[in-house]
């Protein structure tokens, strides 16, 4: 293995995403981070590889994550892959990360990627930035995305140092009042978890698919190595809303106190005439106990993109706004016409949600005869 110095800035080149799957396979948020890994990576001029851990992996596996940006694909196989143990994935990559040196190295804030990516990070002596929500490389860029994600006159207020090529790596603090960069000047690979659901897949380019490098490097683990043993894995069924996958989504906030029922149903009849919708909550509706946590749309909850974003009571945070403002087209209900929300809205209607909503539905009702 060759020489490994985590303080040797120079020696580390490239951008990685580790590849997740599950029983064999790959899950979306794959593809989100191979697709901003591509763009990191064309900024860094170097090259992007996708590394796949487990049993049983195909060329043709290689190949479908190839298709959203990387140029590699590095592919790990055993049968002491096939379930994700902490011990076996952390000892495998940690042994590749010591050999190849990548200067980034992406994970999914998925349980498993929460589970692996710190035990890697200390084993690395690196520095982790959980549950990002947004990467930057060039400061130029990054100062663009502060002046629409942080308030007025900061971005003026402050000294950049432009040429700084550090991974700029931007999550939710303090409980998602307040957005933090964070970076890692003095150690690599610089290491991010990030949310899913927060980076935009990019289309799958079957060129790039074809021409993608596929190796299987030599690695070492035992049974030795794996101080747990999966059994067998079990499935539970539980219905959960699927926010990141909705085309409507109409979601509820703190202007529904003054009947929580009817307000959470008038907003699953306006989905339902919408087209088949999901009800989405503010921070503030689920910490209420409103609804439950996998309602939350926001920095602290889902970030999504659906064509069609209804808010109604919701005042407009930043932290929401963060989570809902590329959704295709966004109508808001509030009766404070100097809600935040209007400024993102592309249609406002200042009024009580519970006239409003009322006749909206009857209004589609009768466009739809």
């Amino acid at each position: 293995m060759a020489e490994y110095d985590f303080r040797d800035i120079a020696a580390f080149e490239g951008v990685w995403v580790y590849c997740e799957q599950r029983q064999g396979t790959l899950v979306p948020t794959d593809f989100e981070l191979l697709s901003e890994g591509r763009k990191l990576a064309n900024e860094y001029g170097c090259e992007l590889t996708g590394v796949l851990l487990g049993d049983g992996m195909t060329d043709e596996m290689a190949k479908e994550l190839a298709g959203y940006g990387a140029d590699n694909i590095m592919i790990c196989d055993s049968p002491l892959l096939k379930e994700y143990t902490t011990d076996a994935y952390t000892k495998v990559i940690c042994d590749l990360v010591r050999e190849y040196k990548p200067a980034v190295l992406l994970i999914g804030a998925s349980t498993i990627g929460r589970d692996l990516a710190p035990r890697c990070a200390a084993r690395l002596h690196t520095g982790l930035t959980a549950d990002a929500t947004h990467l930057d490389v060039d400061t130029a860029e990054y100062i663009e995305f502060l002046k629409t994600s942080s308030y007025p006159g900061y971005v003026e207020s402050q000294k950049f140092d432009m040429e700084d090529r550090n991974l700029k790596m931007t999550r939710p603090a303090f409980g998602g009042h307040l957005m933090a960069t964070i970076i890692c000047p003095r150690f690599r690979p610089q290491m991010s978890t990030v949310r899913p659901g927060v980076l935009k897949k990019a289309p799958f380019d079957q060129a790039k698919a074809d021409a993608v490098k596929i190796t299987r490097p030599e690695f070492s683990l035992t049974a030795e190595d794996c101080k747990t043993e999966v059994l067998s894995v079990e499935k539970a069924a539980k219905k959960l809303v699927d926010l990141s996958g909705a085309d409507v989504i109409v979601s509820v906030g703190r202007g529904i106190g003054k009947d929580v029922e009817k307000g959470i149903a008038l907003a699953e009849q306006l989905a339902e005439v919408l087209g088949g919708g999901v009800v989405g909550a503010s921070r503030a509706v689920v910490d209420s106990g409103w609804i439950t946590a996998d309602h939350q749309v926001g920095q602290t909850g889902k970030t999504v993109r659906p064509k069609i974003y209804v808010a109604l009571g919701i005042s407009g945070a930043i932290q929401h706004v963060a989570g809902m403002q590329d959704s295709e087209t966004i109508i808001a209900v509030n009766k404070n016409e100097d809600a935040p929300i209007f400024g993102v809205a592309d249609y406002g209607i200042c009024g009580d949600l519970f006239k409003v909503v009322p006749e909206l539905i009857k209004q589609i009702e009768l466009a739809k005869k």
